[in-house]
């Protein structure tokens, strides 16, 4: 095309996860109570570990910052989706779909990370328990913590940029619920290619560092439960990693059969059904995995439900 026909997208056209009209209100139900389960589920997470001292421990703290990322995650999608599913005209300006992929983007980076150093916490618990406060110290908790979201803000502040350094000439219409990096860039008219370069640069760091660490964690910490000569002692071992582990399959899962499954059976459709599930069911099911399925974490929810005063004395103090 040329200069002089390039006219600067001011918004772009969400086409959703449906077309239909008479599916738009049961849609919206729909995701409006997921979205409100999200919010409570983390928000629960995140206050019983930061008032309930016997939650005081590295394994909770890398959970309550979970937690975070996954409201965040939820939070950058869901409300713009909600509202488009009432509004006549699914519109979002230039720069709100650039802070949308960018607040997406760290989240999910900092969510694969995350999950990458709580596996290295569960390797450390598990294999080396006697040394286990001192290698997973509070320092070395911040840290982790600090360089996960700075990954996460370097990972967003790059793609996006490169992102939105191209032109969009052709069409401001995204086939997808949200500002997605890959839909976005079926609409340029200019040269895609660094762009590309740096999304499956970063995508595939990202994506490759965290398998490596959860694959080498997780072969140890098998090897360390077969090592122990007592039933009851490999089920509480097996305990203490069971819901993480639930949670990276639910994770890692989802994002291979987005990104693994043969291109003749590829679509669009697919991706948006995909992306459902990691940037909303997830953040859902998280709190539900690593609450069900951990005694102390139930343990906390009933004392703060007993003695909810207490609790809001911590929370000022």
């Amino acid at each position: 095309m040329a200069p002089g026909n390039v006219s600067r997208v001011t918004e772009f056209i969400l086409m959703g996860i449906s077309d239909r009209p008479d599916l738009q209100i049961p849609l919206f139900f729909v995701f409006l109570i997921i979205y409100g389960l999200t919010v409570t589920g983390n928000v629960g997470i995140i206050t019983l570990t930061s008032v309930d001292s016997q939650l005081e421990t590295p394994m909770y703290f890398f959970l309550r910052h979970l937690a975070i990322i996954n409201l965040g995650n939820s939070t950058a999608i869901a409300p713009k989706m909600l509202v488009n599913f009432l509004a006549t005209k699914k519109t979002i300006s230039f720069y709100g779909c650039a802070v949308q992929l960018g607040a997406f983007s760290v989240c999910v980076a900092g969510e694969i990370l995350m999950l990458a150093v709580m596996a290295y916490d569960r390797y450390v618990a598990i294999c080396n328990p006697l040394l286990y406060m001192m290698v997973v110290s509070p320092r070395v908790c911040l840290l982790l913590v600090s360089l996960t979201y700075l990954q996460g803000l370097n990972t967003a502040l790059t793609v996006s940029s490169c992102v939105f350094s191209v032109s969009f000439c052709s069409s401001n219409v995204i086939n997808h619920f949200y500002c997605d990096d890959l839909p976005l860039l079926t609409l340029s008219c200019s040269d895609t290619y660094i762009p590309e370069t740096a999304i499956f640069t970063f995508s595939g760091i990202n994506l490759l560092f965290s398998m490596i660490v959860v694959l080498v964690s997780y072969f140890n910490i098998v090897l360390a439960i077969l090592r122990i000569r007592y039933a009851e002692g490999r089920k509480k071992a097996f305990s203490t990693c069971a819901s993480h582990m639930m949670a990276v399959t639910v994770f890692y899962g989802t994002l291979l059969f987005m990104y693994l499954q043969p291109r003749t059976n590829h679509s669009l459709d697919t991706d948006k059904m995909a992306s459902v599930f990691y940037t909303l069911v997830i953040p859902m099911l998280n709190p539900l995995i690593y609450s069900l399925r951990n005694k102390d974490v139930k343990d906390a929810l009933k004392r703060m439900l007993n003695n909810p005063c207490q609790s809001l004395k911590l929370i000022k103090n």
